[in-house]
């Protein structure tokens, strides 16, 4: 499990060009965005995303809550979530739900996160494109990771590795 920022501040991605020439993508840099909150499974191709605005204590308590219901997680199943170390998913004041564990990574290694390899999956139709409000790539993103919520053969592939 983890979270990603996005919104209106541009995703520069690599684009062809005529040799000789730079290509130019319109951006207007401005920090209003989304928090994609995304759960992976790679062994069971289970996952879920959770577009919302922001990211914090209470939202990740209340995406959690949510999470452990969907899944069924509970005192016939347990369900093991590797976290990094961002403050809300370590705070004193997070309550975990009945049958969900949280593990931390070591600090400051996103190499071993599987979830970290998602991005580039939720942002592909994000790149090089300028967005007037936040509808426009919340709009655009809700539609990626349904789409991606089907393919999870893809997405275990970018996800399932050795550690």
């Amino acid at each position: 499990m983890d979270e990603h920022r996005l919104g209106l501040e541009p995703i520069v991605g690599r684009v062809w060009a005529e040799r000789g020439k730079a290509p130019t993508v319109p951006v207007q840099h401005r920090s209003q965005g989304l928090c994609l909150y995304a759960f992976a499974c790679p062994q069971t191709d289970e996952g879920q995303y959770w577009l919302l605005p922001s990211v914090n204590t209470e939202t990740f308590q209340a995406v959690l809550e949510r999470f452990a219901v969907s899944t069924g997680a509970g005192k016939t199943r347990e369900i093991i979530l590797v976290l990094d170390g961002a403050g809300w998913h370590t705070t004193r004041h997070l309550r975990c739900p009945d049958g969900v564990t949280l593990t931390f990574l070591p600090p400051y290694s996103p190499e071993l996160q599987p979830v970290e390899r998602l991005w580039q999956l939720t942002d592909a139709p994000l790149e090089n494109r300028h967005f007037e409000t936040l509808a426009h790539p919340q709009e655009t993103l809700a539609t990626q990771c349904r789409w991606l919520e089907g393919q999870w053969s893809r997405v275990k592939t970018s996800t399932d590795f050795h550690w």
